[in-house]
């Protein structure tokens, strides 16, 4: 039995950095933040400031964006006052603000130190605020959003975000790789940095350039989102197409899709829209890098939302070097051609080859397997069950196979709330959601509502006051251990109601980033993991086993991860495994990289897909030499190197001497991917 620290009968929220604290009465009512819109519309005027500007990363960032042009007028530091890079430093942002008058502030400080430079910008209303840092706990995130929610003057990108850059403006905040930006006509709005980049430069390679790029980010709850871009970039003089960039998890694509469909209906002269959505042959249940990019009780899976995009009128592509030349060819009049345009959704899903779709939630004999797939922050059933014990909620495990319905303490993306999902059935299809206010917890759920949602009698005082005691420990459970998912199955019993099965899902941000919740990390169970999935965490790297597959992948960034195993099963590919090094890779984590891959035997090929942003191609391709000489390979390995320093990079692999193929295309890549792993 695991002790129970703290029962409490209301909820106390987490104490988390900062100091922001507020009464809500009726958060909808005082729901301004659709004003701050306006504050994304960045350029020559923009006057930006940083906080943590005399750090190392800030300060690096702060000389090549003034070089580029950003009109960059000082910083904060807590605590200091004086100057640096010849600008003033001030003590805190509402001193900067008074001083300086920015439309804008880029947050570079470390996750643990995110949440509070956020709600002190928020605090001293800075127009526009970009938070770069990952791993910022969800929990912080939602308290976050109830402060948002409050106020119409400053407007939120990130968190895990590349920022938000116009080329037209030359006004970058973020760490979007200059090279891939220049003047010109497309506008961006994407989840993923690296495939941003790709996009970035494969518009440049059509003589299309740039806009505006905004870089939403791959967090679970972006401050802006791809409808916020698309209504941005739709109204911008200086865009003629829009880049859309989406991925697994959430229903924003959904969302952008309704947007799209209004938008032509409406619209004399729409702009042409190109999109694509990375994650089609994503493991159901695993995150895939990003901390959002994973799906919750009843969200769509990719190819749900592809198809959405097209039947709105956006023309699908399967990889973003596609961007440019399609978006050039709308431009012009003329019908896109090459291979990867989709003409039907269902092209995304050729070559399906990972574990086979299935609902996020149980499937009766497949638990077990399915539950192996987890990512390490979901507990074992058991462990599950035995946290809900102890907090006075009735486990009846002998109800299982009786009729279940689902209730559940989860995360509603669209309204940035944390929310009660309850199903008369097992199926989060079927299930009604009821949001809440994060702080104030289950305080004022509505109890009749989820019970005739549930199939309660929701005229039985006593099954009422059982279902409010259950709910109450579900959310405490759910907001004091911040979990992002609290997800059970209930039966009627003869004693009431009872939980039969249960699956907790954790934020591993809050440990690894702040230290908390270190009792509920500790239960974790490695022996339940793949080992070689576990070992390369330490290093940085997000390592996956996919299903049937014979070419090893080793690509830096999430979304380019997921799409190159996307793209790689359109060419009719099969690839082993999902590894995303991290956007800034090194030659060491190359090595590691290429390590894991080789312990499974399935491997004949490796395809290495960089696209250089942060991480330079020739540092990577000296990298793949060093790992290909140390670990004395014997599988070929075919490298794709675009962007920063790529000649560099392909002609370092070129003159190696060694079984390497260097390639800047990726369908010629991918196809000698593919045939030296069927010659083996």
């Amino acid at each position: 039995m695991i002790p129970r620290s703290s029962r409490v009968a209301r909820i106390n929220v987490p104490r988390f950095a900062g100091s922001y604290r507020r009464s809500f009465s009726d958060t909808r009512a005082l729901n301004n933040y659709d004003a701050t819109l306006k504050n994304l519309k960045i350029g020559k005027h923009t006057r930006v400031i940083f906080q943590g500007f005399t750090g190392r990363q800030a300060t690096a960032n702060a000389k090549e964006s003034i070089e580029w042009g950003t009109n960059i007028v000082g910083g904060v530091t807590p605590g200091r006052d004086g100057e640096h890079l010849g600008l003033p430093v001030l003590p805190s942002v509402r001193k900067a603000m008074e001083t300086l008058k920015p439309d804008a502030t880029g947050i570079y400080v470390a996750a643990h130190q995110a949440t509070a430079a956020i709600e002190e910008a928020i605090e001293a209303e800075v127009p526009l605020i970009v938070a770069v840092a990952e791993h910022i706990p969800v929990h912080d995130l939602l308290r976050i959003h109830s402060m948002l929610r409050t106020q119409s003057a400053s407007r939120l990108v990130g968190a895990n975000s590349p920022g938000i850059i116009s080329s037209v403006g030359k006004c970058r905040i973020g760490f979007q790789p200059l090279p891939c930006f220049e003047p010109g006509r497309i506008g961006i709005v994407a989840r993923s940095g690296t495939l941003s980049y790709e996009t970035a430069g494969s518009t440049l390679r059509s003589g299309l350039g740039q806009s505006i790029c905004i870089g939403v980010g791959g967090d679970i709850l972006p401050g802006t989102t791809l409808v916020d871009g698309l209504k941005i970039l739709a109204e911008d003089e200086d865009t003629e197409g829009i880049a859309l960039v989406g991925e697994i998890g959430g229903n924003t694509e959904l969302e952008a899709a309704e947007w799209i469909k209004e938008y032509r209906a409406k619209t004399k002269d729409p702009k042409p829209i190109v999109a694509l959505v990375g994650g089609i042959q994503a493991v159901p249940g695993r995150i895939m890098g990003h901390a959002g990019a994973f799906a919750l009780p009843g969200e769509p899976d990719a190819t749900e939302k592809v198809k959405a995009l097209q039947s709105a009128g956006a023309t699908i592509i399967n990889h973003p070097s596609r961007f440019g030349s399609t978006l050039k060819s709308l431009l012009d009049g003329s019908t896109p051609k090459g291979t990867g345009i989709a003409p039907g959704a269902g092209q995304q899903r050729r070559g399906m080859h990972t574990y086979r779709r299935r609902p996020i939630l149980y499937q009766g004999q497949n638990a077990a397997k399915q539950a192996l797939q987890k990512r390490s922050i979901y507990l074992s059933q058991q462990t599950a069950l035995d946290l809900l014990r102890v907090r006075g909620i009735r486990v009846n495990e002998e109800s299982m196979g009786a009729t279940e319905r689902l209730l559940a303490v989860s995360i509603n993306r669209s309204t940035r709330n944390p929310c009660i999902v309850a199903s008369l059935t097992t199926d989060a299809k079927d299930a009604k959601i009821f949001d809440f206010e994060y702080t104030r917890g289950s305080a004022d759920l509505p109890i009749g509502p989820i019970a005739a949602a549930l199939g309660l009698d929701r005229d039985s005082t006593e099954a009422l006051e059982q279902l409010s005691h259950l709910l109450r420990e579900l959310v405490s459970l759910f907001i004091e251990k911040e979990a992002f998912l609290i997800d059970t199955r209930i039966a009627e019993t003869v004693d009431g109601v009872a939980v039969s099965r249960a699956r907790l899902g954790f934020d591993d941000a809050a440990h690894r980033s702040c230290g908390r919740q270190a009792d509920i990390h500790a239960l974790r169970d490695v022996d339940r993991e793949d080992p070689a999935e576990v070992g390369v965490e330490k290093d940085g790297i997000v390592y996956i086993k996919l299903q049937d597959g014979n070419i090893g992948t080793l690509v830096n960034g999430a979304g380019l991860a997921m799409n190159t195993v996307d793209a790689l099963a359109d060419a009719g590919g099969r690839a082993a495994n999902f590894l995303d090094t991290g956007g800034k890779a090194t030659s060491e984590t190359v090595k590691k990289s290429f390590e894991v891959i080789l312990t499974d035997p399935r491997v004949k090929a490796i395809f290495v897909n960089i696209f250089g942003g942060l991480t330079l191609g020739d540092m990577i391709a000296r990298g793949v030499v060093m790992a290909f000489k140390d670990l004395h390979m014997s599988v070929p390995v075919v490298v794709r190197i675009r962007g920063t320093n790529e000649k560099e990079g392909q002609k370092i692999i070129a003159e190696s001497g060694l079984p390497l193929y260097a390639f800047d295309d990726f369908d010629e890549a991918a196809a000698k991917a593919i045939e030296l792993a069927n010659e083996s």
